[in-house]
């Protein structure tokens, strides 16, 4: 029966043809141009591939009226104009070689399909003169003399005027140029010995973003680059990650659980210094962080594998965005493990922001608590306040005693005679306040510990060290539950072992078939089939599943809280510096087992700032 067209007739048959060039750009166009953001991110890529020391983005509107990259790299030759603007013309790879990329760019798609949406001009120099060539709705113009100092500037006006459909799809100016700094903030990331400038030149001219050259070791450079970009917070409290194996090399930063955030908006993933945004990866960095977060909690990174570029293929995706490993399993442990030791070596620290939010706290006391500061007391910028209280003529008022305070007297407060002097970075017990609340004095300020929360962490930690050792206690079902999940089937078998050892045994039971003969005792009667499915999902979702483990480890959570230290019980000093002992020595004793912190820390000098003894 012959193949019909409903607008032509039922009797005519379709006739394929080959495309022109200009169609055959403007498709590209769609795939690799999304937005101006992603036009912004093929230029720059294209300046560092040359070697520039320094690029300088200018962007109008959004980048829809215009943008303007100038590098200082290699620049081109006259001949090389016009074959840049091309398709598939690069300097980047040899020939079929598509598994030795080293650089960021190389399909030669990104110059003709700019070209083929909006007006291109790219003026270069390579040693001799400058320079140019235009290229209007893929329309080129002849090769003309140009002025420019050394490497190159690509100019493209009216991105998608050629195609005036796209440009129904653009968000307004200002969320265009967001997802434009984000680019360049990635790629700055990247490359830290490289210098950028981001200008908005809608009116005038404003300088949105700037990121000197660094120099140094790689993390020395990194840790400026990082501190440009994501603030001192992180840089501050982040840990150094290095880590090697079998020729993969994961190197970066990644904060402490007690500096997360509520979305994945910090979380910067590189693999051989390209910008991705991979689900293997992103769930390998969600499995490190899993028992020291909570769900709604993400938390923050910026982490670079290297390896040799045969072990990956970075040709799976138009933007380049996303990235297959020959062996993803190796990348997810490397990952895992890489992150969950540093942050076990970094022992019982926490977040120095939540000083900081202590400290804001402190400052920002409403006026009128204890009254108006007066005039002759000192003022500092901003929130912080001074009180001056005029002493009582005789015995209390508002809990300040004429004289000494007697402490052990009040309410809310009971400190213990019995003084234990510590050198440790805790310090030594001084008092409870509220029955939850211990207070330590150190050599250089006072720590304030909730008690619960800390001592739950320690119960779950020696929980899980528990379970490592003898492994999970499984329940044999009496009766095997049967699930049938079709062609998923096999997939799920393939993680076999791994459920085993988180105390969920399966086995094949026919085609499509699966046969749950143990389960997890700690979990008690669970709905076998939806545990399952929960799994599959995962693995979908992210290449691997961490279900079974969260689950197992949410149970013990449970149990470390009921079995920690309660609120509202008193301590005495002896315990108090028990507990303060074992959070020195237990990992991740700083973050509760939700990332909450488990004592704040408060330097000397601080405290005196806030009296104004400073």
């Amino acid at each position: 029966m012959p193949a019909t067209n409903p607008n032509i007739g039922a009797d005519v048959r379709p006739v394929i043809r080959q495309l022109d060039e200009v169609a055959i750009n403007r498709i590209a166009a769609g795939e690799v141009v999304e937005r101006p953001a992603s036009a912004v991110k093929e230029l720059v890529e294209n300046a560092v591939d040359a070697d520039a020391r320094r690029v300088v983005i200018e962007v109008a509107h959004g980048g829809k009226t215009l943008i303007r990259v100038t590098d200082d790299g290699v620049g081109m030759e006259a001949a090389d104009l016009p074959l840049a603007l091309s398709r598939h013309a690069t300097s980047k790879i040899d020939g079929t070689d598509l598994l030795n990329i080293r650089s960021f760019g190389f399909r030669g798609e990104a110059l003709p399909s700019l070209g083929a949406v909006g007006r291109l001009t790219i003026t270069s120099r390579a040693g001799g003169d400058a320079h140019r060539i235009r290229v209007t709705g893929g329309q080129d113009s002849a090769v003309k003399p140009a002025a420019l100092n050394r490497g190159t500037m690509v100019e493209l006006r009216d991105l998608f005027f050629a195609t005036p459909a796209r440009l129904k799809f653009l968000r307004s100016d200002r969320a265009e140029m967001q997802a434009i700094t984000d680019v360049v903030k990635r790629l700055a990331m990247a490359e830290p010995a490289v210098g950028f400038t981001l200008k908005d030149v809608t009116d005038g001219e404003r300088v949105v973003f700037r990121a000197d050259p660094e120099t140094g070791d790689l993390f020395d450079a990194l840790r400026g680059r990082l501190t440009t970009i994501l603030g001192r917070d992180f840089t501050e409290n982040a840990l150094a990650i290095d880590a090697e194996r079998e020729g993969l090399r994961l190197t970066g930063y990644a904060a402490l659980p007690t500096y997360s955030r509520g979305s994945a908006v910090a979380q910067f993933l590189f693999v051989n210094g390209r910008p991705v945004r991979d689900k293997l990866l992103i769930g390998a960095l969600r499995g490190a962080y899993m028992d020291v977060l909570s769900r709604d909690r993400h938390p923050a990174a910026a982490l670079f594998i290297d390896c040799p570029p045969e072990r990956v293929d970075v040709n799976v995706h138009p933007a380049k965005s996303e990235v297959r490993f020959r062996e993803p399993g190796l990348a997810r442990g490397l990952i895992v493990s890489a992150l969950r030791h540093a942050l076990a070596e970094a022992g019982h620290r926490a977040s120095s922001t939540v000083a900081d939010a202590t400290l804001q706290a402190f400052s920002t006391a409403p006026r009128g608590a204890l009254g108006e500061p007066p005039s002759s007391q000192p003022t500092f910028s901003g929130a912080p306040r001074v009180y001056q209280m005029d002493r009582p003529a005789q015995g209390r008022m508002g809990g300040f005693a004429e004289a000494t305070p007697d402490w052990g007297n009040a309410p809310s407060a009971r400190v213990d005679e019995q003084f234990i002097e510590s050198d440790g970075p805790l310090g030594a017990a001084r008092a409870q306040v509220h029955e939850n609340y211990i207070i330590a004095q150190t050599p250089k300020g006072i720590v304030l510990v909730d008690q619960h929360a800390a001592h739950e962490r320690l119960v779950y930690e020696r929980l899980k060290a528990q379970m490592a050792e003898h492994g999970v206690a499984r329940q044999a079902l009496l009766i095997p539950e049967i699930v049938t999940l079709g062609a998923d089937a096999d997939r799920l078998l393939d993680h076999a072992a791994e459920l085993e050892r988180f105390g969920l045994l399966i086995e094949a039971f026919g085609p499509g078939t699966i046969a749950v003969r143990e389960t997890p005792a700690i979990l008690g009667e669970i709905n076998a089939e939806a545990l399952l499915r929960d799994v599959l999902d995962e693995l979908d979702d992210l290449g691997d599943s961490q279900t079974l483990q969260a689950r197992v480890e949410a149970v013990l959570s449970r149990v470390a809280c009921h079995g920690s230290i309660r609120s509202g019980r008193q301590m005495r000093a002896d315990e108090m510096n028990a507990l303060l002992r074992e959070m020195e020595a237990t990992p991740l004793s700083g973050q509760c087992n939700h990332g909450r912190p488990t004592y704040v820390e408060l330097k000397l000098s601080d405290i005196e700032r806030l009296f104004g003894r400073t």
